[in-house]
């Protein structure tokens, strides 16, 4: 079953929506991201997506004390990315509470150091390809690192990643709906684990999601429809499970 994972995205504290990645083009949706949290698990989430977008932006984590509170509070699964590039810094997300770490700009730049945490932490490790036009940006989403996402994507695969989230920057928080055919493409290009995410504005999106199910396709982190009131997550978790 695709599993339905619900952002909560931080900055200077806050929980906050981003539109196309752009650091300035932001709405503040709460001021206690903590709070925001627990109202997913309580509503029915099984994991909690979190992106320090401070630490996306500095490269290297910010809202660590946030992140801290929320996973104490906090029963099930979170995943972590944003500015997390080094090991030392795995580590001391790992030690927060925080399930599984998300390396983005690390993963590009960085092979060896992932092939070696990949063999310490095995799946705890995720890799998030954010790409725009189909080519991996990285460093907040603010550089263009040349490569295809697919072709890094198999690379990744080949490398013993075990789960990859894509996400189309050019479709998140923009509530256009998913890229299906950059989705579509990855997941027959791969035999591990996708989590699709970016651009999710209807139940629709989620049926339609769900039907690629059978290619690999095991997650959707839907953000800004949830804030903006498209859906709630019970109608989301509801469509998720027909």
């Amino acid at each position: 079953m695709v599993q339905l994972i619900p952002a909560v995205d931080l900055q200077g504290g806050k929980c906050v929506r981003l539109y196309k990645g752009e650091r300035e083009m932001k709405t503040v949706y709460s001021n206690n991201p903590v709070e925001v949290a627990l109202k997913w698990q309580s509503e029915g989430a099984s994991r909690l997506h979190l992106v320090d977008l401070d630490g996306a932006f500095e490269g290297k984590p910010v809202n660590s004390t946030v992140i801290s509170a929320i996973a104490s509070k906090l029963h099930i699964p979170l995943q972590l990315g944003g500015g997390i590039r080094d090991a030392e810094n795995v580590r001391r997300v790992l030690e927060l509470g925080v399930s599984k770490v998300i390396l983005g700009t690390a993963a590009v730049e960085k092979p060896e150091m992932l092939k070696e945490l990949l063999d310490r932490y095995q799946d705890r490790i995720i890799v998030g390809i954010d790409a725009r036009d189909g080519v991996v940006a990285v460093k907040g989403w603010v550089e263009n690192s040349q490569r295809k996402a697919v072709d890094f994507a198999l690379e990744m695969q080949d490398l013993g990643v075990r789960e990859i989230i894509y996400t189309d920057i050019s479709r998140d928080g923009t509530l256009e709906g998913p890229n299906y055919s950059a989705l579509e493409e990855m997941a027959r290009a791969l035999e591990i684990q996708l989590i699709a995410s970016g651009g999710v504005s209807s139940l629709e999106d989620l049926r339609l999601l769900k039907e690629l199910e059978h290619l690999g396709i095991t997650g959707v982190i839907v953000g800004q429809a949830l804030y903006s009131g498209k859906f709630s997550l019970k109608e989301a978790l509801m469509e998720i499970e027909k």
